[in-house]
Formats: structure tokens, sequence, C-alpha cells
């Protein structure tokens, strides 16, 4: 059989295939777009000292709602304070980091992406 276009046989009938391919890169595009919304729409909870701070994030990374018992706030151990606010961020960060790498391995089938 005669090899054809980089060694496909028949020629450059194997080209269809680019069409094809350029369509599915152009849906996974569409869908990994729509998941970034959803990704920023999400809310997820965080708290620390036994739900005495607790907060909002969004999936902009941004805190949508703080909530601070009157009972941790002593002026004179801001520094307890700062690391419980701290604790909550990174509490609801770590579940926004896992819930989106579950969302957008749903569109990519778990191949890593450039971003």
């Amino acid at each position: 059989m005669a090899k054809g276009f980089r060694g496909m046989p028949g020629g450059m009938g194997g080209m269809g295939n680019m069409g094809n391919l350029m369509a599915q890169a152009q849906k996974m595009q569409k869908e990994l777009e729509n998941v970034q919304i959803e990704i920023k729409q999400l809310r997820i909870p965080g708290s620390a000292g036994g739900d005495k701070v607790k907060l909002v994030l969004g999936g902009d990374h941004k805190i949508y709602n703080l909530e601070i018992d009157p009972e941790v706030i002593d002026p004179d151990d801001a520094e307890m304070l700062a690391d419980l606010i701290t604790a909550a961020y990174n509490q609801a960060n770590d579940e926004l980091e896992a819930k989106s790498a579950e969302m957008m391995n749903k569109v990519t089938g778990g191949v890593k992406m450039p971003f």
C-alpha cells in the first residue's frame, strides 16, 4: 500500500479526523469555560476554634461572610484571632481546591491543563 501524507496510508485521508479533533477541542474548551464560571460561583464554608470563627469563601477566593464569636476577641491576644481566621480560610480554601479539581476532572478526564 502506498504511503501518503506523513506516512499515513491513502494519502491525506486522515485529515478528516483533524476537523473532528478540532470540534472536540472546541467542545471541551466551552465545557471548561462553563465549569470555571460554576467554580467562581461556589460558596465554601470554613471554620476554626470549634466554630468560634466561621467564614464563607467564594470560588473566586474572596471571603463573602465572616462571623467571629465575641469570646475569641481578646485585645491582649490578637495573634490568636488572626490564627483562627487564617485556619478557617485555609480549611475552606483546601476544600475549594479539591472541589474545583473534581469539577475540572469531570471535563478533562484527569488530563492536566495548563491553567
